[in-house]
């Protein structure tokens, strides 16, 4: 009987080939390392523009700036787009913010205060935050104006129960489109820049924290 024998010519060293596994691991493992980091510090800077924003919009004590700068927005919007004023006689309350500051670098948050009306009566004054996550990078300011559609949904508002869902949009208004066409919920949101141009914007996530104007 011939004994067989067996070619190991074209094998590489065991010790070669651990010698390049490793090295392919080490740079997969520092590569890895540097997207964490990078990822990390953009999260860092976002949630610091996010927390910087919220902080400076807080609000202590009544102020008169506010409800000025709320009337001129309203009042840019309604000359832009004169069927809104029908929402703003209809409706049982509505929140003007005349300045939203929305801030993103991989994540985002948006941040402003508002004040509150009720049968053109300011009532009281609210602070909105948001959260949004996904790839996104820039910032913006723009107005939003929150129509309530009856005393049952304003009451929500007030007790900081209202909330807008993950996909919910301002509604991008058109000449003759009917008022109830707009509600959702009994809501009725509208956004727009500085100059009171209608547009319409992302306001999923919304949460309200509302404050009564204390009666002297």
């Amino acid at each position: 009987m011939q004994k067989q024998s067996c070619s190991v010519g074209n094998l590489k060293p065991a010790t070669s080939i651990t010698q390049n596994e490793v090295q392919q691991t080490f740079k997969k493992t520092n590569s890895m390392k540097t997207v964490q980091l990078r990822t990390s510090k953009m999260v860092t800077a976002a949630m610091a523009i996010f927390l910087s924003i919220t902080m400076n919009a807080q609000v202590n004590g009544w102020n008169p700036e506010l409800e000025s700068d709320s009337k001129e927005a309203l009042t840019k919007i309604l000359e832009k787009t004169p069927k809104l004023a029908s929402f703003k006689k209809e409706a049982y309350g509505y929140v003007v913010f005349p300045r939203i500051t929305k801030a993103a670098m991989g994540v985002g948050g948006a941040a402003g205060n508002g004040i509150v009306y009720k049968d053109d009566v300011v009532v009281g004054t609210t602070h909105l935050k948001q959260a949004t996550i996904g790839i996104q990078f820039g910032g913006q300011q723009y107005v939003e104006v929150i129509f309530f559609e009856n005393e049952e949904v304003f009451e929500k508002f007030t007790n900081g129960k209202l909330k807008f869902d993950a996909q919910a949009s301002a509604v991008a208004f058109k000449a003759g489109a009917a008022v109830d066409a707009a509600y959702q919920d009994g809501v009725a949101v509208f956004t727009a820049t500085k100059g009171g141009l209608m547009y319409e914007a992302s306001i999923g996530g919304q949460h309200f924290k509302y404050e009564q104007v204390s009666e002297e």
